[in-house]
């Protein structure tokens, strides 16, 4: 519980903080985004809060499961900081398991996700996602290689939220944390379960292809 701006003792004695805790210490550390940093460029003031404001209205927005209130997206979107990104910058690239330590909310521009197959050398493009999607986010949580690369299609208006800064929001506001990160599952949920219908999808084109192949070879 929250009493007068400080956050009560009480709140850390339940077995699930201490187990929380252990799970993000223990992931690979990451730069936080570092080596990216020559092309991310931190806002002006004005447009520092207008862009917060805009991130805690998207954390606020409804979702699948405990959407975060808008005050508790304000208290967010503090451990977050807002960048531009130029048109044409990777971000996140795929196979990158050094910078994992962050993900990006796009408040404005749209996002490029690509991914290299099997047999192929240039990427093929997965989607493109505009403001409110987030990038990322399985990094952050796993500490593991990207599994795509994320290209600013255009001028990126954007905030980042690191895995250290994670780590500060689990420590002094445990419960809000806890609801950001399920909304971050939640969201993660979503994107496997459609590239699971898709996946089923292919499956039954390619059987349905070779069906036809044995149908139209001499037996």
């Amino acid at each position: 519980m929250l009493q007068n701006g400080r956050t009560d003792k009480a709140t850390f004695s339940h077995p699930f903080f201490p187990m929380l805790m252990k799970f993000f210490r223990t992931l690979i550390p990451g730069r936080d985004g570092a080596a990216i940093e020559d092309s991310l460029h931190l806002t002006s003031d004005a447009n520092a809060r207008a862009a917060m404001a805009l991130a805690a209205q998207m954390l606020a927005a409804p979702s699948a499961l405990l959407p975060l209130s808008p005050q508790e997206a304000l208290v967010v979107v503090r451990f977050m900081r807002p960048l531009q990104i130029a048109q044409g910058t990777v971000f996140i690239r795929e196979g990158d398991g050094r910078n994992t330590g962050f993900l990006v909310l796009v408040l404005d521009g749209e996002v490029t996700v690509e991914s290299i197959v099997v047999s192929r050398v240039s990427p093929i493009t997965v989607t493109v996602l505009g403001p409110g999607s987030m990038h990322g986010d399985m990094g952050l949580i796993d500490g593991l290689p990207r599994s795509a690369s994320c290209t600013a299609s255009t001028d990126l208006q954007c905030a980042v939220l690191s895995r250290d800064s994670v780590l500060q929001l689990l420590e002094k506001h445990p419960k809000i944390c806890a609801k950001l990160m399920i909304a971050i599952s939640v969201r993660i949920g979503e994107r496997l379960r459609d590239n699971t219908e898709k996946l089923k999808k292919y499956v039954q084109l390619t059987k349905a292809m070779q069906e036809e192949i044995d149908h139209l070879m001499p037996k």
